[in-house]
């Protein structure tokens, strides 16, 4: 029997109610399946830094290394800062970088019976994938942007690689094959007024002429967000640089109920995490409110990865179920109806 070695960061704020939560879920899954898991619980997010002054402490690090996956919860909290105003307790850009997780993979599907911000979409009609580059971009700059001496100007660099963008195009091609699906990659740019854009074009179509198979599509990042909200059935696998990626995936959560019922995966060559793509909402933590239904799912993304695709299935099958059923019931702003325990119950209960 297989034993997987999963490290586990709980994170901030809803993160350690809603990680439990789901860990529930995951331990039902490994019960009744060919597998066995060892969870470990490790330090790290805001609380950490405020404790240690390091949000990412070296043993956690060492620890995320060696794992056969991670499973991390919300991290940050608005009030805790570092000297240049951003977040200390953010773990993203750390762990991607350190671990090199190219891939930030975000699916977005609408279930039946949630409310959508989108008059008359049905099931079906919203299910898409963003394949979004996960180290360079942007982001890229994250800790590095200059600021002027004189305290008017600050600039950020964004950085498009041939290998960083070989790379994430390939995987978005061959997300494209596994999905069996419409087999279609669109690529989402600003390539009529930045260079470094028009630069990931020309290397999206030189790794397109590998994949005869797959339809390819171009749009600007500007009609890509309206077109998400006009005609989301046109997507299938959608790839773009770093902070589009960032941005659009959280308007396709919009589309289908809210960021708290889409999954994130963060996956390298040697190492992947796993987590919730929303924020810590420290502004409800405790309360037994929070949608938990992001950590599940994004559970059954890790399953994936581990080569239990038959387990992660049984996940996506579970939640889907619950709401064809009506256990799970969404309010308008995305939260649970029921509360955060009532949800994990309703997905034990398909289980």
């Amino acid at each position: 029997m297989k034993t997987y070695n999963i490290a586990v960061i709980p994170g901030d704020g809803i993160g350690p109610e809603i990680v439990s939560t789901a860990l529930q879920v995951l331990q039902k899954i490994a019960d009744t399946e060919n597998f066995e898991l060892t969870l470990t619980e490790y330090n790290a997010g805001a609380k950490t830094y405020q404790a240690v002054g390091d949000a990412l402490p070296p043993d956690t690090m060492t620890a995320c290394r060696s794992a056969d996956a991670i499973f991390k919860g919300p991290t940050g909290l608005p009030e805790v800062r570092l000297p240049d105003g951003t977040e200390a307790g953010v773990l993203g850009g750390r762990l991607r970088r350190g671990l090199d997780l190219y891939v930030n993979l975000r699916p977005v599907k609408l279930y039946p019976n949630v409310p959508t911000a989108l008059a008359n979409r049905k099931p079906g009609e919203i299910d898409w994938v963003m394949v979004r580059e996960n180290t360079e971009g942007l982001y890229a700059s994250r800790d590095n942007g200059i600021v002027a001496n004189t305290d008017q100007a600050a600039t950020d660099t964004l950085m498009v690689t041939r290998l960083g963008t070989e790379r994430i195009v390939r995987y978005a091609f061959e997300e494209a094959r596994r999905r069996n699906g419409k087999k279609k990659v669109t690529c989402v740019d600003k390539s009529n007024v930045l260079r470094s854009l028009a630069f990931f074009r020309r290397i999206f179509t030189e790794v397109a002429e590998n994949y005869p198979d797959i339809e390819t599509d171009f749009m600007y990042v500007d009609a890509a967000a309206q077109a998400l909200v006009l005609e989301p059935d046109r997507f299938d696998v959608m790839v773009t640089e770093n902070l589009f990626g960032d941005i659009l995936s959280d308007l396709g959560g919009a589309t289908i109920g809210g960021v708290g019922v889409c999954a994130g995966a963060n996956i390298g060559d040697h190492a992947a995490y796993f987590e919730p793509i929303h924020g810590s909402a420290p502004n409800i933590a405790g309360k037994g409110i929070a949608n938990p239904l992001s950590a599940i799912l994004s559970l059954g993304l890790m399953l994936n990865y581990l080569g239990e695709a038959g387990a992660g299935q049984r996940i996506e099958t579970a939640v889907e179920t619950a709401f064809i059923q009506g256990t799970i019931i969404l309010k308008p702003d995305g939260s649970a109806q029921s509360g955060t325990q009532a949800v994990a119950e309703a997905v034990l209960a398909q289980l």
